[in-house]
């Protein structure tokens, strides 16, 4: 059961792969696939702004980490002078801490800075590559789209094409045919002629025999008129002399007496 599963699976897949190279363009699996190195170098840009974003902020948020220290230094200064010890004491404590998240902050920083880096260096990487496929691909488009016109070309020229197939095959049907019908046309000339078969446009009634005796006769007419029409020719007429017969000597003249 297990075997038979598994060659009907395979079977398919041959199936699918067939239907699939069948209906598949490499020219459009090529735009696709440069369609979708665009969308991953447009996401790869986008995260590195994103990056860059948070990096700025994480500045602007030192920035004024730092006024805060200053400002908490300035105000222990001021309560250490009027007196008020307690007050210094809390401002510098409070400046201890957010000294400390400057130092946090700046880390931060550092670390956002390098991932920006690296991000960039990707995305020239990434854009060259993009680049280097995109110029291979409307090479490789170009030299399917020759060797396919090439193709369609020397299948028209030969004869192997589908379309050309087609009207190859009925120009030889046709020829076929017009020599079956000229052999059968002088196949029954040949019977008609020996007798075999008798001329439909002819009489009923009608036989070799009958033909045959009709044509021996037709040319003893021809015999017999042709001898009426030269006794009726006048006698003065002289025949058309023959080749090889002697020239008739004129009669001697013959003095008329008075």
């Amino acid at each position: 059961m297990t075997s038979i599963t598994h060659r009907i699976a395979t079977l398919f897949q041959i199936k699918a792969n067939k239907a699939l190279d069948n209906a598949e363009d490499p020219r459009e699996v090529l735009d696709y696939s440069y369609e979708q190195q665009l969308q991953m170098l447009q996401k790869v840009r986008r995260g590195v702004a994103d990056v860059a974003t948070s990096r700025k902020r994480v500045e602007l948020q030192v920035t004024q980490l730092q006024q805060s220290t200053g400002k908490l230094q300035g105000q222990a200064e001021q309560a250490l002078a009027a007196g008020r010890e307690d007050l210094a004491r809390e401002a510098l404590t409070r400046r201890t801490a957010v000294a400390s998240q400057v130092t946090d902050m700046q880390t931060q920083q550092a670390s956002l800075k390098d991932q920006e880096e690296k991000l960039t260096l990707a995305t020239q990487r990434l854009q060259a590559k993009v680049d280097a496929f995109r110029t291979r691909k409307e090479t490789i488009k170009a030299t399917y789209t020759a060797a396919e016109a090439e193709t369609h070309i020397a299948e028209a020229v030969t004869g192997i094409g589908e379309e050309m197939g087609d009207v190859g095959l009925a120009m030889q049907r046709a020829q076929d045919r017009t020599e079956q019908l000229q052999a059968r046309a002088g196949a029954l000339d040949e019977l008609i002629a020996s007798g075999a078969l008798e001329d439909a446009t002819l009489p009923a009634g009608r036989d070799d025999i009958q033909a045959e005796i009709e044509a021996v006769t037709a040319g003893q007419d021809v015999e017999i008129e042709l001898a009426r029409m030269k006794a009726q020719l006048p006698a003065s007429a002289t025949p058309p002399a023959v080749e090889g017969a002697e020239p008739t000597k004129d009669p001697p003249d013959q003095k008329v007496t008075s």
